[in-house]
């Protein structure tokens, strides 16, 4: 194989920093910039990081489960890497290598250089490589000749892919290399093939180990039954508990350790626990104590978990938030939540609900901002049967009745109209309510809970709504911080969104630093819909991070522009009261679908060709 090109391209570079981009992969044009930034050594002729027989056994011992199932997917191909003069190799996640198998000859000239088991072979080590670059990039890759960044393999040509278990953990790395007079473009799809096979293979382990650990789960958890015990897989997801614990942690399944010891529990004891079969660990049992002090609120009981199920994190001002929530969650104080378009405030309400004396109750939520103004009374307090043109034939019971013995929500409460204010008010001072068509008051027990997005102070400095009841609904203040002030959380966030959707996103790791630079101005929600975006396009369509950042930057792109306060008035006078009402409704559905017609619509219940229609009447 001709590399005289890529060798002047090489030397140029170095000796110069001159690098002509057309002549060169993108990916090991990376690659070399990092070796560059590193200052590895271009003129490296062998590897110069090798463990010691002991430390290679204690490696080995580490990844004994990678090695028994590549085991025979490499012997499968032993002899045809032989009879090729090339070998195959198994890398761990640091880059050490594990086994090496091949061709003598080739195996023999790989010793020159220190290509032997136990040595390191990451890009830091020993500069751009099929194994450093791939452990790098997370991708296949194939790099010949000069293409290396040190002098060491140049006359190696080298294919390997990274192996993935069925939660994206990276296991290792499958390598192919020879001298380069005998590549050929195979060796790329052979370790491709080999990858694959063994990722299939880890998963369905992976299902028999969580049956084995759950058939051996089960009976302890029962042998335990008066203790507060619980088993975690690997994964450290609790899949068994023990009769105290489940009365004490009732949503206990499928919670992490980190959650269960966050809510008021340490561990005692751990329990490591093995397979039957091979003896490998497949999980731990812990017993567990209750944790009695300060930092939790003396008049919430520490045997009663706190439940909260979205994603805490790790930011200092979304904990304050969340102990906020724990504080009033027991009381009976009426809680107002302000906080940005999809920041999460129904959540808040949630978890103020499900960690309450009402958490058997119902939870009823109303967005205020989505009912028609002429609808609302009877969308909050019911009617009658026959109360009015178009009413049920056996009437309907209004939101705050279904929330009897439970709790309320009302979102955007800044939306209301005057007139529904003033009954509201009534509502939550005589805590009764009287249906459309009826004479009689029916009593209520509910708890309320109301948000906005909109700054209230201002609206009632403004007169949109009425003092008295703003006081009456902040009783209890929660402000929910938006996404750009709780970046730390953003991982954690994707981890969860992604599990609770099933949603496997290739690279998503490499991706996720560009996800911290965005400010998100749509908060959670937007996060939720970029992840469900990358969701829907295939590997094959995402070409990496520049279309990445390209989603990113052309998110807003569909929503409607925002008219200038004259323009709106004039718009308005030409519309009656009605109208007015449509236009207002639109504009708003089309903020929270962040301007998708088709979801707008949806929200509003009426046809996308309506939809369309009214948008060319009312200039929106």
């Amino acid at each position: 194989m001709n590399t005289t090109l890529s060798l002047d391209t090489w030397m140029r570079f170095i000796k110069e920093g001159v690098l002509d981009t057309a002549r060169l992969n993108k990916r090991i044009l990376e690659s070399w910039y990092r070796c560059k930034k590193e200052k590895v050594n271009p003129y490296l002729n062998s590897g110069r990081h090798l463990l010691t027989k002991e430390q290679l056994h204690s490696i080995k011992k580490k990844n004994s489960n990678l090695i028994e199932i590549a085991a025979p997917y490499l012997k499968n191909y032993d002899q045809a890497i032989k009879d090729s003069g090339m070998m195959a190799l198994l890398v761990d996640p640091e880059g050490y290598v594990l086994s090496l198998t091949g061709n003598e000859k080739t195996l023999m000239d790989a010793r020159k250089i220190n290509f032997v088991e136990g040595v390191r072979w990451t890009e830091c080590e020993v500069g751009t490589n099929a194994i450093g670059t791939a452990l790098q990039t997370k991708e296949a890759v194939m790099i010949n000749g000069a293409e290396h960044f040190s002098v060491a393999s140049h006359q190696w040509s080298c294919s390997a892919t990274p192996i993935f278990d069925d939660n994206g953990n990276l296991m290792g790395v499958i390598d192919v290399s020879c001298p380069i007079e005998h590549s050929h473009p195979f060796m790329m799809g052979m370790v491709t093939s080999v990858a694959y096979a063994i990722e299939k293979e880890f998963t369905i382990r992976s299902n028999q180990t969580e049956i084995a650990l759950i058939k051996q789960a089960t009976p302890l958890a029962e042998a335990y039954h008066n203790q507060l015990f619980i088993v975690c897989n690997q994964k450290q997801t609790v899949v068994a508990a023990s009769k105290r614990f489940r009365e004490s942690f009732p949503e206990f399944m499928g919670r992490n350790l980190h959650e269960v010891l966050s809510n008021g529990f340490e561990i005692h004891f751990e329990k490591p626990m093995s397979s039957n079969d091979n003896g490998y660990l497949i999980g731990s049992g812990f017993f567990l104590s209750e944790v009695h002090t300060s930092h939790y609120p003396s008049n919430i009981p520490t045997s009663t978990p706190f439940c909260f199920n979205g994603e805490c994190g790790i930011s200092e001002i979304f904990q304050k938030t969340l102990e906020k929530v724990k504080l009033v969650a027991p009381t009976e104080a009426t809680v107002f939540i302000s906080g940005e378009t999809g920041s999460g405030k129904e959540l808040i309400a949630r978890a103020i609900h499900d960690n309450s004396p009402r958490k058997n109750g119902p939870f009823i939520s109303l967005n205020c901002g989505a009912i028609p103004k002429d609808l609302m009374e009877s969308e909050l307090f019911g009617y009658l049967e026959g109360a009015f043109t178009g009413a049920r034939k056996q009437g309907y019971k209004g939101k705050f009745e279904q929330a009897q013995k439970g709790t309320i929500f009302l979102d955007e409460i800044g939306e209301i109209p005057h007139t529904m204010q003033v009954a509201l008010l009534r509502v939550l001072q005589e805590r009764k309510v009287t249906p459309i068509g009826s004479m009689k008051e029916v009593s209520l027990d509910v708890r309320v809970i109301t948000a906005t997005h909109r700054n209230i102070t201002e609206l009632v400095r403004q007169g949109g709504f009425r003092e008295d009841l703003y006081y009456r609904l902040n009783v209890y203040p929660i402000a929910v911080p938006p996404l750009r002030q709780r970046k730390e959380d953003i991982p954690h966030l994707i981890r969860h969104i992604c599990q609770k959707n099933h949603w496997n996103i290739p690279n998503l790791e490499e991706l996720s630093a560009s996800l911290l630079d965005h400010e998100w101005p749509g908060n959670i929600r937007e996060l939720t819909n970029m992840l469900e975006r990358l969701h829907i396009i295939s590997p094959s369509q995402m070409s990496g991070l520049e279309q990445f950042l390209e989603l990113l930057s052309i998110q807003h792109s569909t929503l409607p522009p925002i008219r200038k306060p004259e323009e709106k008035e004039v718009d308005e006078r030409k519309l009656n009261a009605r109208e007015k009402i449509q236009r207002d409704l639109m504009i708003e559905a089309l903020r929270k679908t962040k301007g998708n017609v088709t979801a707008a619509a949806k929200l509003l219940d009426i046809p996308r060709s309506t939809f369309y229609k009214r948008l060319q009447k009312y200039g929106i």
